[in-house]
């Protein structure tokens, strides 16, 4: 009886006033990451008590629509973007930059979002800041170490990836050894380095770096920063780092994309014992693949869709101020997309299968069969969604070009900038592998 006074007129005009609140917010930032200060009280309250508001700490929010609220795909797809406005807001533009550590973490591409990152201020600030889903910022202060020249990566402040390397301590090399390797391979020339080294008179740091140099097998790089430091009167023995780490990336050559190095180290890191717990024998290949792909057709599907990113888009906005997306409509739009991809996904798996009969029956490259028919895979994939216009047709084209996250996972995958370089070096290294059997 209590919904008897709710008339559709009404029920419309909350749906607009709705729309125009979260609009209202968006708008008051062009962000999904929201501070008390930027909304009033009325349009705060609105969205928190419909649910689009999120609390992240005592005056911030992340906007959010209410399938994702509470939900760890929410946070750690927003993780960078809060942490960027937050450091700003509190310590200004250059009042702030991440440890030297923290900042060879981002630049190394790891993906993977850290429990906890160390800045550095300029002013009082010694605490730490509990975030959601175990996550934390340690703010200490530091005047006498800080940058002199702040680097801007994805907004926010780091030091250089030269100086970062240098200041970075022993223990990085040791727990965090695969971007360290990374990060070393990212470095133009052994010039860069040796500036920092000698500017700061850093010999114990010259000593780490030249021997994890000499440990990747790039004895020339190790060679030039002793003769920098001896140049200068400074004599280096070099010390391996890594104790006793396996490393990725030996004998490889610079890299120029983190993602990249990262599929590479990767793939030399896990490919054997891949191929040690492989099910299938090469003998019997031809009787069992087929039939273990379909065994895991429906387990892949399941768990692909799970792959999801809440966020409140300017279409979503739309939506709801025209009564078309609305709490209880969420779970039919969410079903209706999520039969599409499961049937995109057939789709692929039967286009998948077709391309394994073409390496079985015919005895074709799998690596040109890879190259060839994998743009036939992805369009598999997406046509029914782009047949509803769920999905733009152009985006048939190429790879994906918005960011995606995993639900209940800290890993993000690489951004849309570097899928290119990935699938490049993927076919790169089965191309390679297949040669060298």
């Amino acid at each position: 009886m209590g919904n008897t006074n709710i008339t559709p007129k009404s029920k419309k005009l909350g749906h607009q006033i709705l729309g125009e609140t979260l609009a209202k917010a968006k708008a008051s930032s062009n962000r999904d990451v929201i501070r008390s200060a930027d909304i009033d009280r009325t349009t705060r309250e609105r969205l928190v008590q419909a649910g689009y508001l999120e609390v992240v700490v005592r005056g911030w929010y992340l906007l959010t629509n209410p399938a994702g609220k509470g939900t760890s795909t929410l946070w750690f797809s927003n993780y960078w973007k809060f942490a960027k406005q937050y450091l700003e807001d509190r310590f200004g533009n250059d009042g702030y930059c991440l440890s030297p550590e923290s900042s060879l973490n981002l630049f190394s591409g790891q993906g993977v979002i850290s429990n906890q990152i160390v800045v550095l201020t300029k002013k009082t600030s010694n605490q730490v800041l509990s975030l959601p889903h175990d996550t934390s910022i340690l703010f200490y202060t530091e005047t006498k170490n800080f940058p002199e020249n702040l680097f801007k990566y994805e907004g926010i402040n780091t030091f250089p990836l030269a100086e970062a390397i240098c200041r970075a301590s022993p223990n990085f090399f040791i727990e965090q050894s695969l971007n360290a390797e990374i990060c070393l391979k990212l470095i133009g020339s052994a010039a860069e380095l040796s500036r920092v080294l000698l500017s700061q008179s850093l010999v114990s740091a010259a000593a780490r770096i030249s021997g994890a140099y000499q440990r990747l097998g790039d004895i020339k790089r190790a060679k030039q920063i002793i003769d920098d430091m001896a140049a200068a009167g400074r004599q280096v023995s070099p010390v391996n780092p890594f104790e006793q780490n396996v490393l990725c990336l030996k004998g490889i050559e610079r890299l120029t994309s983190s993602y990249a190095g990262r599929i590479e180290a990767l793939w030399h890191k896990m490919r054997d014992d891949v191929l040690a717990n492989f099910p299938i024998q090469p003998d019997h290949a031809d009787k069992t693949l087929l039939t273990i792909m379909d065994r895991l057709y429906r387990e892949d599907t399941y768990h692909s869709l799970s792959i999801e990113g809440y966020q409140v888009t300017l279409d979503m906005i739309e939506r709801i101020k025209n009564g078309q997306w609305s709490p209880e409509n969420i779970q039919t739009d969410s079903e209706q997309k999520n039969a599409l991809a499961a049937k995109g996904y057939l789709n692929a798996f039967k286009a998948v299968g077709e391309s394994a009969k073409k390496v079985i029956e015919d005895k074709s490259d799998p690596a040109k069969v890879f190259s060839d028919d994998l743009q036939t895979w992805y369009r598999q994939l997406f046509t029914p969604l782009a047949q509803a216009q769920l999905l733009r047709t152009e985006d048939l084209a190429g790879y994906r070009n918005n960011q995606v996250y995993i639900n209940g996972s800290r890993h993000v995958p690489p951004p849309v900038s570097a899928v290119l370089d990935c699938m490049e070096t993927l076919e790169k290294l089965l191309k390679m592998n297949l040669l060298q059997q």
